[in-house]
């Protein structure tokens, strides 16, 4: 009963810090209980924020809830739990190395203090008060955890000079490389025409030059991490930094070239990785008449074959 009761109460303090109902269900509430490092049989005042990576927050939920879940539903508690507890700034994401790359093993997330004692008040007369004192304070701490976050950011020099910075950390690291690597050896004197980012998705999105093209996007549909076009080829490079979603395999070449159907230049579509290694994880699915690349390996492309080697297919 204590383990139904500690869950239920979880919930509960999600529900009053705002969050909404996936974020306050069952498995974002053993999420949290992992998160605090709390047992059934502890106090709120027992909570604790350690810097725990998803494995380990599934390992606590298994040994103190007896909830086992398979590894396949990682990226779900990730995506659609964890990710949304950083945005509500209920987490930090690696506050001990800002910038780690997304596919560390080292990746960590942490209760903010100011969360933490919140929830060390829960079930007492002063709750209330300490709760609503957390909710008047949130539009500043957003903006005090911002600003943090805004000092790490990732500067990155795009081609012809310009600077831009990407917000710190996950796949954005790879992404870096990619425009400053990659471009300048295989797509020399191209024009970058979008960058996403986790932090804003249309981070640099130049819609009246892709319109030029005959490219219209919805802005609704899932974007390559990177759009670049190669004059001199009339080529326009499609590329995803496949460290957190993986690369481009069938569905997703399928997609992409959905999205980019209007297009007048030819199509090039590249799947880039941090390294070999990484790679390995997804060779079964990389679609062929692709091109992968490696940030270890900068100078080189992995071609899957097709009647032409880095070029666009009718």
């Amino acid at each position: 009963m204590s383990v139904v009761r500690k869950i239920e109460e979880a919930s509960q303090i999600l529900t009053a810090l705002g969050m909404d109902a996936e974020r306050s269900n069952e498995r974002s509430a053993q999420t949290l209980l992992a998160l605090l490092h709390l047992k059934s049989d502890d106090t709120w005042a027992d909570s604790a924020n350690p810097m725990l990576g998803t494995r380990a927050i599934m390992d606590w939920i298994r040994d103190e809830y007896g909830r086992s879940y398979a590894a396949n539903t990682r990226e779900t508690i990730r995506r659609f739990t964890l990710h949304q507890f950083a945005d509500a700034f209920l987490i930090q994401q690696n506050p001990d190395q800002p910038t780690r790359p997304v596919n560390s093993p080292k990746w960590n997330y942490q209760v903010t203090s100011e969360a933490l004692t919140v929830v060390k008040a829960f079930g007492t007369p002063d709750f209330d008060s300490v709760l609503s004192e957390y909710l008047t304070r949130k539009p500043g701490l957003k903006a005090q955890y911002a600003t943090a976050r805004a000092r790490n950011r990732i500067p990155v020099t795009l081609p012809g000079g310009k600077p831009f910075t990407l917000s710190p950390g996950g796949q954005n690291v790879l992404i870096k490389q990619v425009v400053e690597e990659f471009c300048p050896q295989f797509t020399p004197g191209a024009e970058v025409l979008y960058v996403g980012d986790a932090d804003a998705k249309w981070a640099l999105f130049e819609a009246e030059r892709l319109a030029e093209f005959g490219v219209s996007i919805d802005q609704h549909g899932k974007m390559p991490d990177l759009v670049v076009y190669l004059p001199d080829k009339d080529w326009i490079v499609l590329v995803e930094a496949a460290s957190s979603h993986g690369p481009v395999d069938a569905k997703r070449h399928g997609e992409l070239a959905a999205l980019f159907k209007g297009a007048t230049p030819g199509l090039v579509y590249i799947s880039c990785f941090p390294d070999r290694r990484e790679m390995r994880k997804y060779l079964h699915r990389i679609a062929w008449e692709t091109e992968v690349w490696c940030a270890e390996d900068p100078t080189h492309l992995i071609h899957f074959n097709g009647e032409r080697f880095l070029g666009p297919y009718s």
